[in-house]
């Protein structure tokens, strides 16, 4: 049975992208400063470059996508759609199961579709040093490649439970010339603060994050820059759809439902957003098209956590953002899929969602891993762990196919390959993973020490 790949010619990338605030039912809610009043681009400045702060406020519905950027994306984009034909049949589905795979870039996932343009902006913009956090290391070696594509030196601060996990990830970061740091570290304040409150944590995003934000916040020829979450990085992703919506145009189909794993959103809101846009604009191809975020059982932020707002990170160092949280001290499980370990989730994917625009579901781990093993048989890439989520979604709802005989197109970010994270396919193996469900007592601790907002 032979693979359907779809391509699109390197002339084919994008142009512009994508801006999904410009179709929401109504603005999104600022960012607020620490006087609970809208965060200026001053305040905002202190550690993002102001071309980036433009796309973040925005609500252009197209924003140029620079010839520099293009240039790079051009050495792995536009990435292919590929029909799983074998993992059609070995299901016995109705179904057409679609994905579009990302795991072609250097970095081996979709980060670099942020990374090389905040690079670029950055450089363009007289920064001088980056710095960052990353969780399962998709991230961090993203921006160390990016950041050596313009000539800006990178700081890394991973979290420890993943740098421990995943050491070829950081191998990568520091082939491309990324300092890298297991965090919680002594280096910055919120790290030695984390460290007097654990002297074993494992680390979480939230932790790093204010780690990289005070390092950048302390120089001012430094700005710090983000995997997810925020409007701009998002925006990026969406070369991820728009070339999707192109590849299926091709083929005469139209998605019925789309999955993407979730942990801040970028993945997501990359495939998801463009077809939102169909949607916003009464395409009755996209009546009744359904956009689903995947995220694990143990950090279920969109299906459990508050919609309200919180920062971005565990100290208090970021400005406070409308989104679904379990609270900025929530200290998800050590689960293999890092990249999910968030508590909050992009404001965007987050409206979208309170507005009943998109849905969200939450998987557990053991599960996930067992779709990423059978899809890795059927079609031979072994997928990240984060990929799994949506695998795993995907699989049930061609089963449900079968069930009812629906003929349904399924589409899902199969956002990079498993390669580095074959110590934690060692472990399904082995039988030693094992499920979290996060307790509801846990979450309400947290959501306790939300900040008190009017």
């Amino acid at each position: 049975m032979q693979t359907l790949r779809i391509t699109l010619e390197q002339n084919e990338i994008p142009t512009h992208w994508y801006n999904v605030a410009a179709d929401l039912r109504s603005p999104p809610s600022p960012p607020l400063g620490p006087d609970r009043q809208p965060a200026t681009p001053e305040q905002m400045g202190a550690i993002f470059p102001m071309p980036l702060l433009e796309q973040e406020m925005s609500a252009e519905r197209w924003i140029t996508i620079p010839e520099e950027v293009r240039q790079i994306y051009a050495l792995w984009r536009p990435s292919p759609l590929c029909r799983a034909l074998r993992l059609e049949q070995m299901l016995g589905t109705p179904a057409k199961i679609f994905y579009k795979y990302e795991g072609v870039s250097p970095a081996g996932s979709h980060k670099p579709n942020s990374a090389v343009p905040q690079a670029y902006f950055n450089k363009i913009a007289g920064t001088k040093k980056l710095t960052t956090e990353t969780g399962a290391g998709q991230w961090g070696c993203s921006i160390a490649f990016a950041g050596q594509m313009f000539g800006l030196p990178v700081r890394i601060f991973m979290v420890k439970v993943s740098y421990e996990q995943k050491p070829y990830r950081r191998s990568m970061m520091q082939t491309w010339g990324a300092d890298v740091f297991a965090s919680p570290t002594t280096l910055t304040q919120a790290g030695r603060d984390a460290l007097a409150k654990d002297p074993n944590s494992e680390g979480s995003l939230g932790i790093a994050i204010s780690e990289a934000v005070e390092e950048a916040a302390a120089s001012s020829d430094t700005c710090y820059t983000l995997g997810s979450v925020l409007n701009h990085v998002l925006l990026h992703q969406t070369v991820i759809g728009l070339e999707a919506k192109k590849q299926f145009d091709k083929v005469g189909l139209y998605p019925d439902v789309i999955y993407g794993p979730c942990g801040g959103g970028s993945s997501f809101g990359g495939i998801a957003f463009p077809f939102l846009a169909d949607k916003a604009a009464g395409d009755k191809r996209a009546a009744n098209l359904r956009c689903v975020a995947v995220e694990p059982t143990s950090c279920p932020t969109l299906t459990k956590g508050a919609y309200a707002y919180d920062f971005g990170d565990a100290s208090g160092y970021t400005p406070l953002m409308k989104m679904y949280t379990l609270g900025h001290d929530f200290m998800p499980p050590g689960i293999h899929a890092g990249g999910l370990r968030y508590h909050g989730d992009s404001p965007l994917v987050s409206q979208l969602l309170h507005e009943g625009i998109i849905e969200a579901m939450a998987v557990p781990q053991v599960a996930t891993f067992e779709a990423g093993i059978q899809f890795a048989r059927a079609e031979g890439i072994i997928p990240a762990p984060e990929s799994c989520h949506a695998i795993r979604a995907a699989i049930d709802e061609a089963l449900r196919c079968k069930a009812t005989g629906e003929p349904k197109v399924i589409l899902l970010n199969l956002t990079g390959h498993g390669h580095f994270d074959m110590a934690s396919y060692d472990r399904y193996l082995a039988g030693k993973l094992e499920d979290y469900d996060y307790p509801k007592e846990a979450i309400a601790a947290s959501l306790a020490h939300l900040p008190k907002v009017g």
